[in-house]
């Protein structure tokens, strides 16, 4: 009976990779896809090459039961040392792209990466878009994490989304007063894909676009790491007077430490692969921080970075 049902799965196997050929692969090591450079290999990593294969995928994936994984740019992302079951889906080169329409909206794919955008909505001469040059990853995940920086976030220039449903397997589009933003999370369903974005910017002077975009950049590099492994900040600023950074120092664990990983010197809520960490490393640190701050302050840090698999 047992060797029946391997064969059975061989075979299902064998069906969804002849159906979608070198876009879909198995045991891919994940790390290459985490600017932690950690992790361990997904089950299936399939790159979508556009919204029907996504589509089709999809639906190969809910008849099987199978669970599912979207992954954007990795910035923000720890993949566990023993990978993640299931399928873990990237979106391809198709859904990164820019364009613009009228005179001040940019529609742009879910997979460009932020600081195309930021370029972009300069070359255009629109400004309010240039805090996105600071913002690591790719715009699609920006949105569901609201990203922002430098008294700026997604919510203020957005317009709308598409998404695909992976339960209803149809897209949709999400009016930007149809969805509520919160610091650093939104209230869309992980059943979405978010496959296109619209943004709002504002008719303005290039000059002074440039420069606004080069002190922003500036100021980042100035207050924090750069050309290192890591996710940017570990955990979300509890509130503007008790920043996550403030409270890991007050708490005395900014020199903490967890195998080769590492807390940054330059910014303590930059946690750091020092080469040979592995992704346990950096949790375990995660928790002894977590832990020593609601030791010392009572507050109770969330984390920032997403933790994916097993």
């Amino acid at each position: 009976m047992d060797g029946q049902i391997e064969i059975f799965i061989m075979k299902l196997e064998d069906s969804i990779f002849k159906k979608f050929g070198d876009t879909l692969n198995t045991n891919v090591n994940l790390s290459n896809y985490s600017w932690f450079n950690l992790g361990g290999n997904a089950e299936y990593f399939f790159k979508a090459n556009n919204k029907n294969q996504l589509l089709e995928f999809l639906e190969e994936i809910k008849k099987r039961k199978l669970k599912s994984t979207i992954l954007g740019a990795g910035s923000n992302t720890l993949f566990r040392d023993k990978g993640v079951g299931g399928a873990v889906i990237k979106l391809g080169i198709n859904f990164s792209y820019t364009k613009l329409i009228g005179k001040d909206v940019i529609d742009t794919g879910a997979a460009t990466l932020d600081r195309k955008i930021a370029n972009f909505a300069k070359n255009k001469n629109l400004k309010n878009l240039e805090f996105l040059s600071c913002i690591p990853g790719s715009i699609g995940g920006g949105i569901i994490m609201n990203s922002g920086c430098y008294d700026a976030d997604i919510s203020k220039v957005l317009l709308s989304i598409k998404a695909i449903d992976k339960n209803k397997l149809s897209e949709i589009e999400i009016k930007r007063e149809d969805i509520k933003f919160l610091y650093r999370e939104t209230d869309l369903s992980e059943n979405l894909i978010i496959t296109s974005v619209k943004l709002k910017g504002v008719i303005g002077s290039k000059d002074e676009i440039e420069k606004k975009q080069s002190d922003l950049i500036e100021r980042k590099k100035i207050s924090q790491p750069s050309q290192i492994k890591t996710c940017g900040s570990t955990f979300k600023n509890f509130s503007e007077e008790k920043k996550a950074w403030m409270l890991i120092k007050e708490a005395g664990c900014d020199d903490y430490s967890e195998g080769d990983a590492f807390i940054s010197q330059k910014h303590c809520n930059f946690f750091v692969n020092n080469g040979n960490a592995k992704s346990r490393d950096i949790e375990n640190l995660i928790k002894k921080v977590k832990k020593k701050v609601f030791e010392k302050t009572g507050v109770n840090l969330e984390l920032e970075i997403k933790i994916i698999g097993d």
